[in-house]
C-alpha cells in the first residue's frame, strides 16, 4: 500500500565533519540527495521527523521532499548510525519517480512451521536474511515471505522459490539457498550412536624373543 510520507529538507551551506557535527548537535541529520543524473544536493532534516518517517514505512516507501528538495520524490537508500548510540548520523536519498524501476534489498520473513521441524525435530536455518529485487518504486514491499511449511529434513528453499509481487524480478541469483532444514545436533548424535561406533582394531600380541644358545 502506498504511504503518504513527507519530509522537509533544508540546504546545507557547510559540508564536512565540522558542519555535520554542528547539525547533529542542533537535532538535525546531514544527508545527500542524488540520482537522475543531477548534481547531488547536500541537505539536512529534523532528526525526530526522520525517525517518525522510518517508523511509518520510510525504508521502503517513496518520500515527498519539500524545501530544498523542490518537491522531489525519493527513496531512503542508506542510513548510517552511531556505533554506540545507534542514532542516525547520515542518510542518502535517491531521486525516483513513482513507476520507475529500482532495485532494493528486502528482509526475508519465514511463514509457517517446516514439516521437518514439526514432525522430525529438525532445526531451521535462515542462511540469507535479505534478497535483492527490482520493480516499481511506488510498490516496493515491506518484506518478502518464505513459506517453509512443506520443507522436510535436508530440504531447502532458494531465491527462485520466493514469491514476488507482480512486476518485480529477483536480482539475487536463483540458486542462492535462503532457508534450510537440518537434523538437530542431538538427533544427529543419536543416529551415530544407533549406527554403532566403528570396531576398533585389536593390538597384535607379539611373543617375547627367546635367547639363542651360544
Amino acid at each position: 500500500m502506498t504511504k503518504d510520507l513527507k519530509l522537509v529538507v533544508e540546504a546545507r551551506t557547510k559540508t564536512g565533519s565540522t558542519g555535520a557535527h554542528a547539525l547533529r548537535a542542533a537535532g538535525r541529520i546531514p544527508a545527500v540527495i542524488y540520482g537522475h543524473g543531477a548534481t547531488p544536493e547536500h541537505v539536512s532534516f529534523d532528526a525526530r521527523a526522520f525517525d517518525d518517517l522510518m517508523h511509518h514505512g520510510g525504508r521502503t516507501s517513496i518520500v515527498t521532499l519539500s524545501g530544498a528538495g523542490k518537491n522531489a520524490t525519493a527513496l531512503v537508500r542508506d542510513v548510517q548510525r552511531h556505533p554506540v548510540t545507534h542514532r542516525v548520523i547520515h542518510a542518502d536519498l535517491l531521486r525516483v519517480s513513482a513507476n520507475e524501476a529500482v532495485s532494493s534489498k528486502q528482509q526475508v520473513v519465514t511463514v509457517g512451521v517446516a514439516r521437518g521441524v514439526r514432525d522430525f525435530g529438525g532445526v531451521m536455518d535462515v542462511i540469507v536474511h535479505e534478497l535483492e529485487i527490482e520493480g516499481p518504486a511506488n510498490r516496493i514491499p515491506d518484506h518478502l515471505e518464505a513459506d517453509v511449511s512443506n520443507l522436510g529434513l535436508h530440504e531447502h528453499l532458494t531465491a527462485a522459490d520466493i514469491a514476488l509481487p507482480t512486476g518485480f524480478t529477483m536480482l539475487t541469483p536463483g540458486d542462492t539457498i535462503v532457508v534450510a532444514i537440518e537434523a538437530s545436533k542431538t538427533a544427529h548424535d543419536l543416529e551415530e550412536a544407533a549406527a554403532g561406533a566403528p570396531e576398533q582394531a585389536q593390538p597384535e600380541l607379539i611373543a617375547p624373543a627367546t635367547e639363542s644358545a651360544e
